[in-house]
């Protein structure tokens, strides 16, 4: 006996299979990674907003305040942004630094930046 249900959702189960493949074929093609975009800090200050919630490279030196602690990177004509995690980058203290990492800016919180890299320079 034919059942002829199980004909009607053969084109769903094709395009759905195609779909799948597809989807595979995109996710390997990108290799899941956003380039990261080189970036002067006081280009990420002028245009934060522009840059939040990227994957960015800057480069500045390392300071840090005690009360609260906090750790940032600036350059020469003071524009900074807040780095973490902490631990990670205290070791790099009065040095300059390329930092590799997602930038994040809020009106409340200020601009960070999420450490993925950093580089001595």
């Amino acid at each position: 006996m034919i059942h002829f249900q199980s004909f009607a959702n053969a084109p769903l189960r094709l395009i759905a299979a195609i779909a799948i493949v597809l989807l595979a074929s995109f996710l390997l093609a990108c290799d899941g990674q956003t380039k990261a975009k080189q970036v002067s800090l006081s280009v990420l200050v002028a245009s934060q907003s522009d840059y939040d919630d990227s994957q960015v490279i800057t480069t500045g030196v390392v300071r840090r305040f005690e009360e609260p602690l906090h750790y940032w990177i600036e350059d020469e004509d003071l524009n900074r942004v807040e780095v973490f995690p902490h631990d990670k980058i205290a070791p790099y203290l009065g040095e300059v630094v390329e930092l590799e990492g997602r930038f994040l800016f809020s009106a409340t919180a200020g601009r960070r930046l999420t450490l993925t890299e950093i580089k001595q320079r």
